[in-house]
Protein backbone atom coordinates (compact mmCIF):
# COMPACT_ATOMS: atom_id res chain seq x y z
CA UNK A 1 0.00 0.00 0.00
CA UNK A 2 1.55 3.31 -0.85
CA UNK A 3 2.38 5.57 1.32
CA UNK A 4 0.74 9.16 2.04
CA UNK A 5 2.67 11.59 2.77
CA UNK A 6 1.50 13.08 6.32
CA UNK A 7 0.48 16.63 6.18
CA UNK A 8 2.25 19.12 7.83
CA UNK A 9 0.69 20.04 11.28
CA UNK A 10 0.26 23.47 11.58
CA UNK A 11 0.89 24.79 15.49
CA UNK A 12 -1.26 27.74 16.78
CA UNK A 13 2.08 29.33 16.64
CA UNK A 14 2.42 30.12 13.18
CA UNK A 15 -1.07 31.62 12.89
CA UNK A 16 0.45 35.01 12.92
CA UNK A 17 2.25 37.33 15.96
CA UNK A 18 1.72 36.41 19.33
CA UNK A 19 -0.29 38.57 21.24
CA UNK A 20 0.78 37.59 24.51
CA UNK A 21 4.83 36.91 25.29
CA UNK A 22 5.96 33.43 26.42
CA UNK A 23 5.30 33.84 29.84
CA UNK A 24 1.67 34.73 29.36
CA UNK A 25 1.81 38.54 30.30
CA UNK A 26 0.38 41.39 27.86
CA UNK A 27 3.16 42.88 26.46
CA UNK A 28 3.80 46.52 27.24
CA UNK A 29 2.65 49.51 24.90
CA UNK A 30 5.64 51.40 23.44
CA UNK A 31 6.28 54.69 24.80
CA UNK A 32 6.72 57.45 22.14
CA UNK A 33 9.82 58.98 21.52
CA UNK A 34 9.90 62.48 23.67
CA UNK A 35 10.09 65.27 20.61
CA UNK A 36 11.04 68.72 21.49
CA UNK A 37 9.30 70.73 23.64
CA UNK A 38 7.60 73.30 22.53
CA UNK A 39 8.67 77.14 23.47
CA UNK A 40 6.89 77.82 26.80
CA UNK A 41 4.50 80.77 26.28
CA UNK A 42 5.56 84.43 27.16
CA UNK A 43 4.33 85.63 30.60
CA UNK A 44 1.35 87.91 30.94
CA UNK A 45 2.81 91.56 31.01
CA UNK A 46 5.91 91.26 29.40
CA UNK A 47 5.89 91.53 25.58
CA UNK A 48 8.57 90.94 22.92
CA UNK A 49 10.53 87.40 22.54
CA UNK A 50 10.27 85.18 24.16
CA UNK A 51 14.27 84.95 25.01
CA UNK A 52 16.00 87.93 26.42
CA UNK A 53 18.40 89.45 24.10
CA UNK A 54 22.19 88.13 24.86
CA UNK A 55 23.78 91.34 26.73
CA UNK A 56 25.61 93.54 24.40
CA UNK A 57 29.32 93.25 23.75
CA UNK A 58 31.31 95.54 25.83
CA UNK A 59 33.48 97.73 23.64
CA UNK A 60 36.68 96.90 25.94
CA UNK A 61 36.39 93.22 25.40
CA UNK A 62 39.00 91.55 23.28
CA UNK A 63 37.80 89.22 20.63
CA UNK A 64 39.27 85.64 20.04
CA UNK A 65 40.21 86.00 16.86
CA UNK A 66 43.79 87.48 16.09
CA UNK A 67 44.59 90.63 14.23
CA UNK A 68 46.31 90.26 10.48
CA UNK A 69 48.78 91.97 9.28
CA UNK A 70 47.94 96.29 9.29
CA UNK A 71 47.73 97.12 5.80
CA UNK A 72 49.61 100.24 4.19
CA UNK A 73 47.93 103.49 5.88
CA UNK A 74 45.71 105.32 3.94
CA UNK A 75 46.84 108.57 2.32
CA UNK A 76 44.69 111.38 3.10
CA UNK A 77 44.88 114.15 0.13
CA UNK A 78 44.27 117.79 1.63
CA UNK A 79 41.30 119.26 0.13
CA UNK A 80 42.12 122.35 -2.28
CA UNK A 81 40.72 125.73 -0.93
CA UNK A 82 37.30 126.83 -2.21
CA UNK A 83 37.92 129.80 -4.44
CA UNK A 84 36.94 132.96 -2.70
CA UNK A 85 33.39 134.05 -4.40
CA UNK A 86 32.24 137.22 -5.44
CA UNK A 87 30.79 139.56 -2.81
CA UNK A 88 26.70 139.15 -2.97
CA UNK A 89 24.51 142.42 -4.44
CA UNK A 90 22.93 143.71 -1.59
CA UNK A 91 18.87 143.77 -1.92
CA UNK A 92 17.38 146.89 -2.75
CA UNK A 93 13.68 148.01 -0.81
CA UNK A 94 12.59 151.19 -2.22
CA UNK A 95 9.90 152.86 0.08
CA UNK A 96 8.07 155.69 -1.57
CA UNK A 97 7.84 158.85 0.49
CA UNK A 98 7.67 162.52 -0.24
CA UNK A 99 10.98 164.61 0.32
CA UNK A 100 9.31 165.77 3.99
CA UNK A 101 8.52 162.34 5.09
CA UNK A 102 11.75 160.40 4.25
CA UNK A 103 13.34 160.94 7.32
CA UNK A 104 9.70 159.36 9.27
CA UNK A 105 9.94 155.87 7.04
CA UNK A 106 13.69 155.69 7.78
CA UNK A 107 12.83 155.88 11.09
CA UNK A 108 10.08 153.55 10.91
CA UNK A 109 11.87 150.92 8.81
CA UNK A 110 15.32 151.16 11.38
CA UNK A 111 12.26 149.79 14.03
CA UNK A 112 10.96 147.30 11.38
CA UNK A 113 14.72 146.25 11.43
CA UNK A 114 15.29 146.12 15.06
CA UNK A 115 11.92 144.37 15.99
CA UNK A 116 12.71 141.51 13.38
CA UNK A 117 16.01 140.61 15.04
CA UNK A 118 18.72 143.26 13.52
CA UNK A 119 21.60 144.44 15.69
CA UNK A 120 21.48 148.07 16.23
CA UNK A 121 25.34 147.48 15.05
CA UNK A 122 24.15 146.08 11.58
CA UNK A 123 22.48 149.51 10.82
CA UNK A 124 23.63 152.72 8.81
CA UNK A 125 21.03 155.34 8.24
CA UNK A 126 22.33 158.23 5.60
CA UNK A 127 20.63 161.31 4.99
CA UNK A 128 20.56 163.72 2.03
CA UNK A 129 18.60 166.99 3.48
CA UNK A 130 18.36 167.99 6.78
CA UNK A 131 20.74 165.82 9.60
CA UNK A 132 18.95 162.98 12.13
CA UNK A 133 17.99 165.05 14.54
CA UNK A 134 20.94 162.25 16.74
CA UNK A 135 23.53 163.14 14.47
CA UNK A 136 23.01 166.95 15.12
CA UNK A 137 23.20 166.52 18.76
CA UNK A 138 25.99 164.34 18.74
CA UNK A 139 27.96 166.31 16.79
CA UNK A 140 27.33 169.48 18.98
CA UNK A 141 29.59 167.94 20.86
CA UNK A 142 32.49 167.67 18.56
CA UNK A 143 33.45 165.21 15.71
CA UNK A 144 35.59 163.67 17.77
CA UNK A 145 33.14 162.40 20.19
CA UNK A 146 30.77 161.91 17.57
CA UNK A 147 33.30 159.40 15.51
CA UNK A 148 33.98 157.86 18.53
CA UNK A 149 30.14 156.12 18.41
CA UNK A 150 30.65 154.95 15.12
CA UNK A 151 33.91 153.35 15.78
CA UNK A 152 32.16 151.60 19.03
CA UNK A 153 29.91 150.06 16.61
CA UNK A 154 27.59 149.36 19.43
CA UNK A 155 24.43 151.20 17.85
CA UNK A 156 22.76 152.47 15.09
CA UNK A 157 24.66 155.02 13.32
CA UNK A 158 23.18 157.98 11.69
CA UNK A 159 25.34 160.00 9.21
CA UNK A 160 25.04 162.83 6.95
CA UNK A 161 25.54 162.05 3.27
CA UNK A 162 28.35 164.59 2.44
CA UNK A 163 30.78 162.81 4.95
CA UNK A 164 29.09 159.03 4.22
CA UNK A 165 32.29 158.12 2.16
CA UNK A 166 33.96 157.80 5.97
CA UNK A 167 31.28 155.33 7.72
CA UNK A 168 32.74 151.87 7.32
CA UNK A 169 29.94 148.86 5.60
CA UNK A 170 27.24 147.51 7.71
CA UNK A 171 24.51 144.76 6.98
CA UNK A 172 21.77 147.24 6.37
CA UNK A 173 22.01 150.57 4.72
CA UNK A 174 18.49 152.90 5.10
CA UNK A 175 19.12 156.22 2.78
CA UNK A 176 16.61 158.76 3.67
CA UNK A 177 16.36 161.31 0.98
CA UNK A 178 14.74 163.85 2.88
CA UNK A 179 15.71 167.17 0.44
CA UNK A 180 19.31 168.30 -0.95
CA UNK A 181 20.03 168.81 -4.30
CA UNK A 182 19.91 166.15 -7.09
CA UNK A 183 23.51 166.35 -6.70
CA UNK A 184 23.50 164.64 -2.91
CA UNK A 185 21.65 162.51 -3.94
CA UNK A 186 23.62 161.01 -6.56
CA UNK A 187 26.23 161.05 -4.61
CA UNK A 188 25.01 159.15 -1.48
CA UNK A 189 23.16 156.11 -3.51
CA UNK A 190 25.29 154.20 -5.05
CA UNK A 191 27.79 155.10 -2.07
CA UNK A 192 24.85 153.53 0.16
CA UNK A 193 24.73 150.21 -2.12
CA UNK A 194 28.60 149.71 -1.47
CA UNK A 195 28.25 149.95 1.49
CA UNK A 196 25.66 147.77 2.13
CA UNK A 197 26.20 144.40 2.83
CA UNK A 198 22.89 142.42 2.69
CA UNK A 199 20.31 145.06 2.22
CA UNK A 200 19.56 148.69 1.25
CA UNK A 201 16.57 150.46 1.80
CA UNK A 202 15.86 153.47 -0.12
CA UNK A 203 12.74 156.05 1.18
CA UNK A 204 12.26 158.66 -0.88
CA UNK A 205 10.94 159.71 -4.65
CA UNK A 206 10.77 156.48 -6.76
CA UNK A 207 11.00 159.04 -9.69
CA UNK A 208 14.51 160.40 -8.15
CA UNK A 209 15.94 157.36 -6.90
CA UNK A 210 15.05 155.10 -10.30
CA UNK A 211 16.66 158.23 -12.14
CA UNK A 212 20.26 157.71 -10.10
CA UNK A 213 19.95 153.78 -9.25
CA UNK A 214 18.39 152.74 -12.51
CA UNK A 215 15.01 152.02 -13.90
CA UNK A 216 13.68 148.87 -12.13
CA UNK A 217 14.34 149.51 -8.31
Amino acid sequence: MPLIPEEPQIHESAQGPRAASATGRTAPTPRPVPGPRPAAPPRPGRPGSLRPSPPAQRSGAVGSAKPGPAGPAATVTPAAPAPASAPATPQIQLIPAPAEGALDAAEEAVDLLLDSGRAPSDVLVVTTGEPHPWAAHELSFGEASYWAQHDAGDDVFYTDAAVAERAASRPVVVVAVNGGSDTAAATALPLALARAGALLIVCGDPQQINSVLGAGV
